[in-house]
């Protein structure tokens, strides 16, 4: 990850001082009396922002817990021989994981980690002596991503410590787990908060938005049964008309072409050089070969099935996924893997490859189809179709297959999303993850929709409980 942390401060420094053995969280740096002296200027507080966007980097990581989960426990990728712990990865995939596995405590450790410099600033920026309108923008931006990090992990782990402001290694060992409608009800509460505090846009590229926020907020209440509160949240995004489609759906992914008129919320890259905070999808997608001159990781290899869902004519099917490569002697290796990253103008840097994509978080077609999902009208899913030019739900032509709302919602979010991290969480959210992948041989029952509570975690602390089945 050292390619991605540009700004090194006293956040990073509190990041690399923690020790298991201090705290299950990890959350009493050793070096915490430097907050006492460093939270002071706007400058400060600009520095520690920044590192607090770059926790981004490592929880949207194509090998971190967001990918893991919304991809590789679902039905649209696999992976084969990859570097590192194999038996752990698989795990993912093959829904065998053991509260040993290195990979969830691993995830455990980053989220918590990245919570912390959230929880931080905005316990200390509150008494600052700084101007109120970039104390409460900055208060909405950690809000967001405090919101943006616990949906994930309580869609992964469920219960979970809740933990909103920075401790010791004392107080750290009475936070127990939360039930998840705490932190449902804490991830609502900080959204509506961080809307009322964040602009329609912000002058600095990549920064949380009250439409951000907004989209969050309904993904929120979609996922908690609410659907009556998501409509609310979702069309007043939708009529603000901040955001559209783009004409074309292949240029979503050009490299040149970040932070549209679509994007939302927008992870920052720069390639180039390995200076540059560069991105690693491009190399952690490619097959596991070093055929082009960098180790391409081979995560998340697409599976036949996602790739015959594609309807006839779909172009988001060329767009999303290459079929193979060819080295420098002229040979072509076939091979189905997300094209979505690709970075073939990126230079090659020791092995790796310098690539300049963005990661998108929430996009408008998103939304759009989230809207159909809360309201029922079919309206916004056909404004996603008709920019594929596919027949639109409703008329003669439309798949009868997906004779429902549901699945035509179903159907078209994996498609229209492929490969974006969501397929997983959006299979839990409708009820439909168990027979979807035990239907496709995934070895899935309702307690292994949750992961493992390290143990690790429940060596340090023998009163947070195991998650059931585990």
């Amino acid at each position: 990850m050292k390619n991605f942390i540009k700004i090194i401060t006293v956040i990073g420094l509190v990041a690399a001082t923690w020790g298991c053995k201090d705290s299950f969280l990890e959350l009493a740096p050793i070096s915490n009396p430097n907050a006492e002296i460093f939270y002071k200027t706007r400058t400060d507080f600009d520095l520690a922002t920044n590192a607090a966007y770059n926790t981004l980097v490592t929880v949207y990581h194509p090998q971190g817990p967001v990918s893991y989960a919304g991809e590789l426990m679902a039905d649209n990728v696999t992976i084969f021989n990859i570097s590192g712990n194999q038996a752990d990865k698989w795990q993912f995939r093959d829904y065998s994981l053991a509260p040993a596995n290195t990979m969830v405590y691993q995830f455990w450790q980053d989220f918590y980690k990245s919570l912390y410099n959230i929880n931080i600033i905005l316990d200390k920026i509150a008494p600052a002596d700084i101007d109120a309108a970039y104390k409460s923008q900055t208060e909405g931006e950690m809000l967001f991503l405090r919101s943006l990090y616990y949906f994930n992990m309580v869609r992964i782990w469920g219960d979970v410590p809740l933990v909103t402001k920075p401790v010791t290694a004392a107080e750290a060992y009475n936070i127990l787990r939360s039930p998840s409608t705490e932190i449902y009800a804490q991830i609502i509460k900080d959204l509506n908060e961080a809307k009322a505090k964040l602009p329609a846009t912000s002058s600095i590229v990549g920064r949380a938005t009250k439409g951000a926020a907004q989209t969050l907020l309904g993904k929120v209440y979609l996922t908690t049964g609410d659907k009556t509160n998501a409509a609310k949240e979702l069309k007043e995004v939708y009529d603000s008309k901040q955001y559209e489609l783009l004409p074309s759906y292949a240029s979503l992914w050009d490299v040149k072409n970040k932070n549209t008129k679509e994007s939302i919320f927008e992870i920052q890259f720069l390639g180039g050089t390995a200076t540059n905070p560069y991105s690693n999808y491009y190399l952690e997608f490619f097959p596991n070969s070093i055929a082009l001159g960098f180790y391409g990781a081979g995560m998340n290899q697409v599976v036949d099935d996602i790739w015959n869902e594609f309807e006839k004519g779909d172009s988001r099917k060329e767009a999303s996924i290459d079929t193979g490569f060819v080295d420098a002697k002229g040979n072509f290796t076939a091979a189905k893997f997300p094209k979505k990253w690709t970075d073939k103008t990126a230079p090659l840097i020791n092995q790796s490859i310098a690539a300049n994509n963005n990661f998108i978080v929430l996009r408008y077609a998103d939304l759009l189809l989230m809207l159909t999902e809360a309201t029922g009208e079919v309206s916004y899913l056909n404004e996603v179709r008709k920019r594929a030019a596919l027949p639109l739900y409703g008329t003669a032509a439309y798949p009868s297959k997906y004779n429902t709302v549901a699945l035509a919602l179903e159907h078209e979010r994996r498609v229209e999303l492929a490969f974006e991290f969501h397929r997983w969480f959006d299979l839990k959210r409708t009820n439909r993850a168990i027979p979807v992948l035990t239907a496709k041989g995934k070895n899935v029952s309702e307690p292994k929709l949750l992961l493992p509570i390290p143990n690790i975690v429940r060596d340090q602390n023998s009163r947070i409980t195991q998650n059931a089945g585990y």
